[in-house]
């Protein structure tokens, strides 16, 4: 991730119920995305921000149990593209850079209850339910997916 796409990214407006994965642009949130330890990802077609992904702590919401050994991924779709069925795609996309990068056989994803889009997305690439839970701040409901390499 880039200052550029992190920029474009924090701009992104979600319509409801999606506004919750709206942020705002600030210099602290744009020095986190850009930071190697936070591992997030730039997803480009034709050299433009389409979609970014997240690995690690970065993937997990506050609130969820995350002993069991696992990849955690977070991936985010540019609002203007979500609904069009490019989210196989993308999760295809990820889940490959996930398998050549990270040497871990679990694979988790963390969504947002109300999100049935994201969810059957995720659950036709092989994820299983195994967890729902609140997270800390919101008490939104959230559910776990994993699968295996």
């Amino acid at each position: 991730m880039n200052v550029t796409n992190a920029e474009q990214l924090t701009n992104w407006h979600y319509e409801p119920p999606y506004q919750m994965y709206n942020s705002t642009s600030n210099p602290t949130l744009i020095e986190y995305l850009i930071d190697p330890q936070n591992a997030y990802y730039s997803i480009l077609e034709h050299d433009e921000l389409v979609a970014f992904c997240c690995f690690g702590k970065s993937a997990q919401v506050p609130g969820g149990d995350y002993q069991r050994e696992a990849l955690d991924i977070g991936l985010g779709v540019r609002p203007d593209l979500t609904g069009q069925g490019k989210g196989r795609m993308y999760i295809a996309d990820v889940l490959e850079f996930a398998r050549l990068t990270f040497n871990l056989r679990f694979l988790r994803i963390t969504v947002a209850a109300f999100n049935q889009r994201a969810l059957r997305a995720w659950q036709k690439a092989g994820f299983v339910r195994v967890q729902s839970f609140l997270a800390q701040k919101t008490q939104q409901p959230f559910i776990v997916l994993v699968s295996h390499f």
